[in-house]
């Protein structure tokens, strides 16, 4: 439960074409997939590094989003909770508007680099995981570089993707570097 003065509302409407799609980075897995963790962790023994990543704690990015939203810098924004990237995002996109994400650009981590070698497929791993992007912003593209100051280097968010007119709801293209 939140309570937000009106005119600082993120609603569809305010989500345009050709806004951008700029994904921040996550600091892990978040609270996302540990079902999954766990049942190959049952099977395969953990490298250390990878014992690390999943204790990290989860980012939370509200002194960023609230800055940005003060600043009417924002369109919309989406967590990437369960439901991985495209299901969260697609819930801020407009009707008679387009997701497009090229996979290609999404930063994936360690984390998600082992996952991924235990036979878990790209859908499921976009359905499941935040895949290196722990939150989303869509912005108009004119304001990018004010976008970015507000955040440290760490968390820098980076272009995936734009929305434009019509067609599919969401379209994908390029594929995830694992």
């Amino acid at each position: 439960v939140g309570v937000v003065e009106k005119k600082l509302l993120l609603t569809k409407d305010k989500v345009k074409k050709n806004d951008i799609v700029l994904a921040v980075p996550s600091s892990g897995l978040h609270s996302n997939g540990y079902s999954l963790v766990r049942h190959i962790i049952k099977k395969k023994k953990l490298p250390l590094k990878i014992k690390k990543e999943l204790l990290k704690p989860t980012k939370i990015y509200v002194k960023e989003i609230i800055s940005l939203n003060k600043r009417k810098l924002v369109n919309g924004c989406a967590n990437i909770t369960g439901g991985g990237l495209l299901n969260n995002l697609i819930r801020v996109i407009p009707k008679n508007l387009s997701l497009n994400i090229n996979l290609d650009k999404i930063r994936t981590t360690k984390i998600f680099k082992w996952l991924k070698k235990n036979n878990i497929n790209d859908d499921e791993m976009l359905s499941t995981f935040n895949c290196g992007v722990g939150f989303c912003l869509i912005i108009n593209k004119k304001n990018i570089n004010k976008v970015k100051k507000i955040f440290s280097k760490k968390y820098e968010p980076y272009q995936i993707g734009f929305i434009s007119k019509g067609g599919k709801k969401v379209n994908t293209y390029g594929e995830l570097q694992w």
